[in-house]
């Protein structure tokens, strides 16, 4: 679960760079998304980069959920007979929601393949013009897609949070001083993830980007 994570998240931080291109403006925006078509070639065939990276996340993603099923299990099989009386557990936001985070960043995921990558839910739908692809899907009109947004990206830096801690935990980090490390820098990147997300349809709806 922790190596599938990482995979993911890793991803998430390239891919946030990319974004952060529409802030160059529509050329170098446009340009980008039309090199990573073209990445790889002559050695592979036109866009086979993307689906080799697709069917890598892919796997990574089921990888993922596939673990927290399991530990699900494991966890419900070691403890048949519910606790008579449960003590508070002290716990972060982030972990408390885990689970729920978890389900809403898949049902993201599927949202933003079928809005800004085969544009079938996207008005403008334009793989040849991404820039206005985004403008035109963050347009002030469409806040209700800005909320759904933001609602989402907010729940992949909690999940995140939890995640990139307990990942640190599993990879060898135990003893307390590296746990509280660990803990800062989850709860940093996670930040940086959803400023960096967030800040392209708020530029949009703000008019920073048109």
């Amino acid at each position: 679960m922790a190596v599938s994570g990482i995979v993911l998240v890793l991803f998430l931080f390239v891919h946030m760079v990319g974004n952060l291109k529409i802030f160059l403006g529509a050329t170098d925006f446009n340009h980008y998304a039309h090199w990573l078509r073209s990445l790889g070639t002559p050695l592979l065939p036109e866009t086979w980069y993307l689906w080799i990276q697709r069917a890598g996340l892919t796997i990574a993603l089921i990888a993922h959920v596939y673990a927290a099923a399991v530990l699900t299990r494991r966890a419900r099989a070691a403890r048949p007979v519910k606790y008579a009386h449960r003590p508070k557990i002290q716990s972060s936001y982030s972990a408390r929601t885990m689970r729920w985070g978890g389900v809403i960043v898949l049902l993201f995921a599927i949202y933003h393949i079928l809005d800004l990558t085969t544009g079938h839910l996207n008005p403008n739908g334009d793989r040849e013009h991404p820039y206005t692809n985004v403008v035109q899907d963050f347009a002030p009109d469409r806040w209700y897609v800005t909320l759904f947004y933001t609602l989402a990206i907010v729940a992949v830096g909690l999940h995140l949070a939890h995640g990139i801690f307990s990942a640190a935990r599993t990879l060898g980090q135990q003893t307390m001083k590296g746990q509280r490390r660990a803990k800062h820098i989850a709860i940093a990147l996670s930040l940086v993830l959803v400023v960096g997300y967030l800040s392209v349809p708020f530029a949009v709806l703000t008019g920073l980007v048109d």
